[in-house]
């Protein structure tokens, strides 16, 4: 398994957003905008790779210069429990720590927290609905 930033817009990139359109839009019913996908050229796009095939991925937001926001974390239905997501996190916290980052945060399931805090992240505040799921605040100094 390779990981690997990815270029908006590449091949690469074109499995990322349909991996996280299998995983976490479309079993909500939900879809990307044209705009959601054009404001990603400026994150910092990750993924796992067996061969060309995407395994799974994530995004790492600007929030200020000391933080950034981990989104649209996803793996293949038939791959999660076996470690891919653990590499993907620990790969996204090095890059964000060589970046300059000293907090990673992100907008977490409520269904995923227990993943996270494997990771030594943290619940911040209560519990908000978005996309129609609650979530919760959870961070990380790094």
């Amino acid at each position: 398994m390779a990981l690997k930033q990815i270029e908006h817009g590449s091949k690469e990139y074109k499995q990322m957003v349909a991996l996280r359109m299998e995983i976490l839009r479309k079993p909500l019913g939900l879809n990307f905008t044209a705009d959601e996908l054009a404001r990603e050229k400026e994150d910092i796009l990750i993924g796992a790779f067996d061969e060309d095939i995407i395994l799974a991925c994530c995004l790492l937001t600007k929030v200020d210069n000391s933080t950034v926001k981990l989104r649209q974390m996803a793996v293949q239905n038939n791959l999660q429990g076996k470690g891919i997501g653990a590499s993907i996190m620990n790969f996204a916290e090095n890059v964000a720590r060589d970046k300059g980052y000293k907090k990673l945060m992100m907008h977490a399931r409520d269904t995923a927290i227990g993943f996270y805090e494997k990771f030594d992240f943290r619940v911040k505040g209560s519990e908000f609905i978005e996309v129609n799921v609650p979530h919760h605040v959870m961070e990380k100094w790094l």
